[in-house]
């Protein structure tokens, strides 16, 4: 059965390329990991949904069997629930089938039962009960510039999903596609994307087809919204009308990371790469940046990690949590998993030696007695 978490605060969920870990924290310095979940599955996608006081955990699974499908647990990991015809299933009349579930976005607390899922091929879902079951936006599949968009080194996804909290407006990053938004509820959308360079195209600042890697809002601050991209830091004030580059103090502005704090306006992370060609760490040194000042200025933040390191963070391999300070986790695609509980200024490392990390969440959730499933490691012991 595993540990037996009597204290639990703090739930950190690592989808890697072959399986499922889950740790928990009361302090977000000492872990208990449990898993693998789904071993030999690749998890490409996590939401945790703590909405009307329950924990729900939905994953994205890609199998290499049985293909990909979304699961979720109520009972952090204890058993798995899958609807028997799949969670997300493509209409007969678009010819098409899923290939990866890349964004797991559960929305407002006023609207509990919905969750919103970003796909490969290019598409966004929308579930109205809890992610057991979603339903094709039209509006984005059936947009005229879909036959362009084109697939991004890892693949055609819809990997960002940007909610405010009245539900109308609607922000989706894709590769290729750059940034869409919707001002109705997702009926209808126009790409955004003035001022994001396009360097690797003919025409440097087209409509559409940046390769936006990232975007983030600033929960604080209404209209702003963050953007890392393939070359680029950028900021938008205006609901990504126009985009400014941020990227000035920082050591690359190659990358995939873009985390924006959930309280505190003007405060986002970023964890910059050498680009194209090499896609490691700056120098061989992996560090975190900072900005408090919505890029005006950055801070590097490296207290606890390793002198060395060559291995790159993917796009979802980070996220934050809803604490006080705010908690910031990210793993490497060499098997490395780091937690900070005061906003990056200190890491501890949560796991090693795992398999290649796809995607990084956390929460905090209920504190009550919770058997943690699968075999049960301390991984601070």
């Amino acid at each position: 059965m595993g540990v037996m978490a009597t204290e639990e605060r703090y739930l950190l969920a690592i989808g890697t390329k072959k399986g499922l870990w889950l740790a928990i924290s009361t302090d977000r310095k000492d872990w208990s990991l449990s898993g693998p979940h789904f071993l030999m599955s690749e998890i490409p996608s996590i939401g945790i949904d703590t909405r009307g006081g329950r924990t729900r955990i939905l994953v994205g699974v890609r199998s290499e069997h049985w293909g990909p499908t979304v699961f979720h647990s109520d009972d952090l990991g204890g058993t798995w629930n899958e609807p028997e015809l799949g969670a997300i299933r493509f209409p007969e009349d678009t010819e098409a089938a899923l290939e990866r579930v890349w964004q797991i976005h559960p929305d407002a607390e006023s609207r509990p039962g919905v969750v919103w899922a970003g796909c490969e091929p290019i598409s966004v879902w929308k579930s109205t009960d809890g992610g057991e079951h979603f339903e094709l936006n039209r509006g984005l599949w059936d947009h005229p510039h879909r036959t362009e968009w084109g697939a991004g080194f890892g693949g055609a996804a819809a990997h960002s999903i940007v909610l405010d909290p009245t539900g109308e407006k609607v922000h989706v990053a894709m590769s290729t596609g750059g940034v869409y938004r919707s001002l109705d509820g997702g009926t209808s959308w126009e790409p955004r994307n003035k001022g994001i360079s396009a360097y690797f195209m003919p025409d440097p600042n087209p409509e559409f087809g940046q390769c936006v890697h990232k975007i983030a809002a600033d929960a604080a601050v209404d209209g702003r919204l963050y953007a890392q991209n393939h070359h680029g830091v950028y900021r938008s004030d205006d609901d990504a009308e126009h985009w400014e580059s941020i990227a000035e103090g920082l050591p690359a502005d190659f990358g995939f990371v873009m985390l924006a704090h959930p309280h505190q306006a003007g405060t986002a992370w970023v964890i910059p790469l050498k680009a194209d060609g090499e896609r490691i760490p700056p120098d061989g040194k992996l560090a975190v940046h900072r900005t408090e000042d919505a890029g005006a200025s950055w801070k590097r933040l490296d207290a606890g990690l390793p002198e060395a390191e060559y291995n790159a963070v993917l796009r979802d391999a980070a996220g934050v949590d809803a604490a006080e300070p705010v908690g910031v986790y990210f793993g490497t695609r060499g098997g490395s998993v780091y937690a900070s509980a005061d906003e990056g200024e200190h890491f501890t490392e949560v796991a090693s030696h795992l398999p290649d990390v796809l995607c990084v969440r956390a929460a905090v959730v209920p504190a009550a007695p919770v058997p943690l499933a699968g075999p049960g490691v301390d991984v601070n012991a």
